[in-house]
């Protein structure tokens, strides 16, 4: 074999705004693995002040990798474990080279387009009014879960912004989730965990940052809404410690990022894990392009999870690669009479 691999930057259309700050590029790291007839790529792709990966070091380890490709794979992913995002990205190379058709990892009726993949609607943080139009433009295309970031602005805006919504669709019609980034301090976060209960809202991303595990845990014991852990995983690699943590906080659920996580072997265990303390999960994107997007979903539908994912953030970028996936009525499908456009 023989790898190369190339940077790229995605430029979003309208800046992502979070509690963590404001998102205009993201960049992501192609690996690119040659076995004699056979093309695999995968994404390294990762997010400033929140992937493991140290942006400053992306690029020599790729030189590492792409010169080290023939070692064994479980060598090369032990020398990965403090970079998670090249860790998938090698995965998902590997996988693409062992494929009989393009960029298909797993087949099933999603890649066949005989079924479709329910995602929710991600609101970004902004003024309400561009909220708003984000919410109206969502339920527009038929999406009957939203995630509302939230944190970001001043919170009393917010929960009006949610009881309006509230008011206009029952819990049955729509599912509200908010992801808080860990932006909410211990004090104030039961109080805010009630009055949210009071809007049927489904859950809460990481409502508090991560790394305080006893605080954590307690709101999780005492929350009168799920829970969600997110930025929480991150670093944790040992099986171990991954039910450590679990049995520690007792979240209603988990979110599972490949990128961030180490790929799709890591977010097994972590499936696994939770299955045994009874922790549910989902999927969500880490701001890939349609290529790892691509790889994600058709990973995430042999799950047969029935929840709504997050897997709509291929629309986010003004440069993103042509490709089969598109959303319809709230759900991710894909086309594969669309043909891929790798430009890097």
């Amino acid at each position: 074999m023989k790898a190369t691999y190339k940077k790229f930057k995605l430029d979003f259309i309208i800046p992502g705004t979070t509690s963590r700050g404001i998102l205009n590029q993201k960049e992501s790291w192609f690996i690119i693995i040659e076995k004699e007839s056979q093309v695999g790529i995968g994404e390294c792709s990762i997010i400033n002040n929140l992937s493991l990966d140290d942006p400053a070091l992306m690029d020599s380890k790729m030189k590492w990798l792409c010169e080290n490709i023939n070692e064994p794979f479980e060598i090369l992913t032990n020398d990965l474990i403090d970079f998670p995002a090249i860790k998938f990205g090698l995965e998902m190379a590997m996988l693409a080279l062992e494929s009989n058709d393009e960029n298909i990892l797993f087949p099933s009726n999603f890649t066949d387009g005989k079924e479709g993949i329910d995602i929710n609607g991600l609101i970004w943080m902004g003024s309400i009014e561009f909220m708003k139009d984000q919410i109206d433009s969502k339920l527009n295309n038929g999406f009957t879960c939203l995630k509302l970031k939230i944190g970001g602005i001043d919170f009393e805006n917010e929960y009006l912004l949610l009881k309006q919504l509230r008011q206009r669709y029952h819990q049955s019609d729509l599912e509200i989730r908010v992801d808080a980034n860990g932006a909410f301090n211990m004090h104030d976060s039961l109080n805010i965990l009630s009055r949210l209960s009071e809007l049927k809202i489904h859950s809460i991303e990481q409502p508090i940052r991560q790394g305080q595990i006893d605080n954590m845990a307690f709101l999780c014991k005492n929350t009168p809404i799920p829970i969600a852990l997110d930025e929480e995983l991150i670093g944790i690699n040992n099986l171990a410690d991954k039910r450590e943590i679990i049995n520690l906080i007792k979240p209603q659920y988990i979110i599972l990022k490949p990128s961030l996580l180490g790929g799709f072997k890591s977010c097994n265990e972590w499936i696994n894990v939770g299955i045994s303390s009874d922790t549910e999960f989902w999927i969500t994107s880490a701001l890939e392009s349609n290529l790892g997007l691509s790889a994600i979903a058709q990973w995430t539908f042999t799950l047969n999870n029935s929840l709504p994912q997050g897997l709509g953030t291929g629309t986010l970028f003004s440069n993103n690669f042509t490709s089969p996936l598109f959303i319809k009525n709230g759900k991710l499908h894909y086309n594969k009479i669309n043909n891929w456009n790798l430009n890097f």
